[in-house]
């Protein structure tokens, strides 16, 4: 082994062949193998020259009859592989994207019209942030991005909420209207009157015994209940009403029968916001098995996608996805982050300095009453602590007036700083413009006012993050998992440490790039070839 160099761990006389190319083109110091390993879109080979190994992108490899004398040896060689070869090129094509690889979606637009549009103008997909975004907010990102992006690539958020089904439903009526191609569907635990009807409502008969589907969907699950329920088709019990109405031909009946609900499944492990913590080793592996006991059942033309999200904040960590079969990944926390995100400053900064511990589990807003948690930032903030004993108060009381005086005192000075009657007049007038039934339903259930109540400060909190709202800075609720803090201990000490750094284009295709080289260093090293430590790892540079 050279100083700085290459060493090689493989049995005397291992190599491969001989190599013929000018010794010259042999990089064995230190910055000449990191570059050579760097040349992505080149073969890579580990040559040998009497005692020292050196790593050459030019040459070619010759069988070992032809290796005379002292002529170099070939020990071991790595193929071309670039960014944009990672991941399944069938996503690529049914989306329109150079990459395998998505921005998923962060409510309240989190992930904004700034940021899919850059994301576009680059060939990446990125799901615009429409969960808990009234209808008009919804439109005109609509207008915008469309008009942004005539030929996308694109797609929008469609959030299950089984407490409030008609922003739901006008929220597929939307994108019906405007001609929204892909949708990103999360938090379902079971299908909908509503997200069938996106699918189906694209169903066309195309020449011949093909169909053409307009309207593609990709959901997010992280069980194999709900993952089953996308891969199969949609269920009669839900087409028949949807017929009855008007909404779909019987056409698009028979047609639904033959296609799965989703294009693409996104299994979902330990991530932001709504998770079930599911580790990445375990529940990738089973969706994938899942999806080839039901093709094989149906036999579907084209057969169900899944890719991997969750976790994934460093270029290892796409790679280990891709290496396990994940036909695309999807990020989430390091975007909001981002310089187009439509998270505050204050927000931006918190994230910049988590680290992996940093993050712990909540109530969510939008499904309280049901006990669903979702995953934030606690450096720098209460609101995970206050949320909880928010719900902790819940289920202890059966309305607000039970819930003792001091207890209630403590509540409104320091979580509401309103009495909880004022709070109920803005809740109200809130729900009157955005969901009318809630304030009906509330009138005669008292535990029910309770929760809309509460829902006002995990609602509110989210937004108080989103616009920088001084003087409750500690009640923000910042969505983020542990991908976090492994992309910030990544980025330290490159161009991606400082906030006005990270630009969501960029971060994307530095982590697809380094997983490329991640993998280009696995393959050589189990040929034998020994790299030294600077050379081991992608480092975030300018491209």
């Amino acid at each position: 082994m050279t100083k700085n160099g290459l060493g090689y761990v493989g049995l005397p006389a291992s190599g491969i062949g001989g190599w013929e190319c000018p010794l010259a083109a042999v990089a064995f110091d230190e910055p000449g193998i990191l570059a050579r390993l760097l040349a992505l879109d080149k073969p890579c080979f580990a040559v040998r020259e009497g005692t020292r190994v050196g790593l050459s992108n030019e040459g070619n490899c010759v069988g070992p009859d032809r290796v005379a004398g002292s002529a170099p040896e070939t020990l071991a060689w790595a193929p071309p592989l670039q960014a944009g070869q990672l991941g399944d090129d069938s996503f690529r094509k049914a989306h329109g994207t150079r990459f395998a690889y998505y921005a998923g979606a962060m409510a309240n637009g989190i992930a904004s019209e700034d940021m899919i549009i850059a994301l576009g103008r680059e060939g990446l997909l990125g799901s615009f942030g429409a969960a808990g975004l009234l209808p008009a907010r919804v439109r005109e990102a609509i207008s915008r991005i469309q008009t942004e992006l005539p030929e996308g690539p694109y797609a929008f958020n469609l959030i299950h909420s089984p407490n409030e089904p008609a922003l739901e439903r006008e929220g597929v009526e939307l994108y019906l209207a405007h001609g929204v191609r892909c949708v990103e569907a999360a938090a379902y635990l079971d299908l909908t009157p509503q997200v069938v009807l996106y699918r189906v409502a694209g169903l066309e008969q195309s020449g011949g015994d093909g169909i053409e589907i307009k309207n593609r969907l990709i959901a997010k699950v992280s069980r194999k209940e709900v993952a089953t329920k996308f891969m199969e088709p949609a269920p009669p019990r839900l087409l028949q009403p949807l017929l009855e109405q008007g909404r779909i031909t019987e056409e698009q009946v028979r047609l639904a029968g033959q296609v799965p609900m989703a294009d693409d499944i996104t299994a979902e492990a330990d991530s932001a916001g709504h998770t079930d913590n599911r580790p990445m080793l375990a529940l990738l592996p089973s969706i994938l098995a899942l999806r080839d006991e039901i093709q094989e059942k149906y036999g579907y033309e084209e057969p169900v996608r899944v890719g991997a999200a969750g976790g994934i904040g460093t270029p290892t960590a796409a790679l280990a996805a891709f290496i396990m079969g994940a036909a695309y990944v999807v990020t989430g926390s390091i975007n909001q982050g981002c310089v187009e995100s439509g998270a505050s400053a204050h927000s931006k900064g918190l994230l910049a300095e988590a680290d992996m511990a940093d993050v712990m589990m909540a109530p969510a807003a939008d499904m309280f009453e049901m006990g669903v948690k979702l995953q934030v930032l606690k450096r720098g903030t209460l609101f995970p602590m206050r949320a909880q004993k928010l719900y902790e108060l819940y289920n202890q009381y059966e309305s607000i007036d039970e819930i003792p005086v001091k207890e209630r005192e403590k509540l409104e000075k320091q979580i509401f700083r309103n009495g909880l009657e004022e709070i109920w007049k803005s809740t109200a007038t809130y729900f009157a413009e955005r969901d009318p039934i809630q304030i009906e339903r509330a009138a005669s259930r008292p535990k029910r006012k309770m929760a809309l109540i509460f829902r006002w400060y995990l609602g509110l909190s989210s937004n108080w993050s989103n616009e920088g709202t001084s003087g409750r800075e500690m009640d923000y609720q910042i969505w983020c998992g542990p991908s976090m803090g492994a992309f910030n201990a990544w980025a330290r000490g490159s161009h991606l440490e400082e906030v006005n750094g990270r630009r969501v284009a960029d971060v994307a295709k530095q982590i697809l790039t380094g997983a490329a080289f991640a993998y280009r260093v696995q393959n050589l090293a189990t040929q034998g070839v020994r790299f030294p430590p600077n050379c081991l790892a992608y480092r975030p540079r300018k491209m």
